[in-house]
């Protein structure tokens, strides 16, 4: 059996994506995920699917690069070193050289202890932070990559081929350093998608004419589109806050309840030991959970741009819940 160049665990939205993105380039993919359901959708597509940690491994060609695209927390912990639908976990099957790289939102201070932990084992770890959402994970993420110089230059090609036009990567620094700058970056996402939610819950309103009517009905749509031409505030943003107006004018069929929020959490306890005061940030993260609690326009904004990237679910409206 042909072996794979490169192996990813976790076959969420993300993790699919980036597979396919390597899939119309040519390249073999071992897969692996905790259900078939999604390992069998792509060993159809071309992959190579494996349904065990030891046959996934056996897979690959060594040095092994291994990236993982899991929720943070306990199930990357489970994937490397064992426990719940991991079993035995990544570490009784990888070899010293090996490469292990975590391209999901893991907090950088779990990633340094993991480093460490793997060093010890002769195992090589790179933190990622993978931004660009479910399109930029098909046709080229931005990737802020943490670790050994040489383990980054031993996996480079990855990122290259990963990468619009191969030059959307940078190594940013040592263990924990790639998920630092994509916790900072997660932080600003949060109070653009804030300013643009309560810019466009403001043109909904109208303005406030002398009989207490709306003075104006905009076309949100319109003011997205004329926006992302050679305005300021022109970017990717508006231009998905237009696809979503286009998909439905006034967001009336979702509720404004947005979720997300540990990376923000992470950055402004960071930047508040560094006395850096991070005001709008720390309001937009705020305003996260404002808006699981009754309706706001604003939040309906935040949750359409939120799908649009990286299809987070949205709570259709008339739902009873709250986040």
């Amino acid at each position: 059996m042909a072996k794979a160049r490169f192996g990813c665990i976790g076959l969420g939205g993300m993790g699919s994506e980036i597979v396919r993105n390597l899939l119309s380039k040519g390249v073999s993919v071992a897969v692996y995920n905790r259900t078939r359901t999604k390992t069998d959708e792509l060993a159809r597509e071309g992959a190579i699917g494996t349904y065990s940690l030891a046959e996934f491994v056996g897979t690959l060609e060594k040095p092994r690069i291994v990236w993982l695209m899991l929720t943070a927390g306990k199930p990357v912990d489970d994937a490397l070193f064992g426990g719940g639908a991991f079993g035995d976990g990544l570490v009784a099957h990888l070899s010293e050289g090996d490469i292990v790289i975590d391209g999901g939102n893991s907090y950088f201070r779990d990633s340094r202890r993991r480093y460490e932990k793997l060093r010890q084992l002769g195992i090589r770890f790179l933190d990622c932070g993978t931004s660009g959402g479910l399109e930029g994970a098909r046709h080229g993420p931005c990737l802020m990559v943490g670790g050994d110089e040489d383990a980054f230059q031993i996996a480079e090609p990855l990122f290259r081929l990963l990468t619009q036009n191969g030059g959307g990567y940078a190594h940013v620094g040592p263990a924990g350093a790639g998920h630092f700058v994509k916790m900072v970056h997660n932080a600003i996402e949060y109070a653009m998608l804030q300013a643009i939610g309560e810019g466009f819950e403001l043109l909904a309103h109208g303005g406030k004419g002398e009989d207490g009517q709306p003075l104006y009905r905009f076309d949100l749509r319109q003011i997205a589109e004329l926006w992302c031409k050679g305005s300021v505030i022109r970017g990717w943003l508006m231009e998905l806050a237009a696809r979503a107006f286009a998909k439905d004018p006034r967001l009336e069929g979702i509720k404004g309840v947005v979720g997300g929020g540990s990376t923000g959490r992470w950055a402004i306890d960071e930047a508040w030991d560094a006395e850096v005061p991070f005001i709008v940030i720390a309001m937009s993260y705020a305003l996260r959970h404002r808006s699981r609690q009754p309706d706001s326009f604003a939040g309906k904004v935040v949750a359409a741009l939120r799908n649009e990237f990286g299809g987070h679910e949205v709570v259709p409206a008339g739902s009873e819940r709250r986040g």
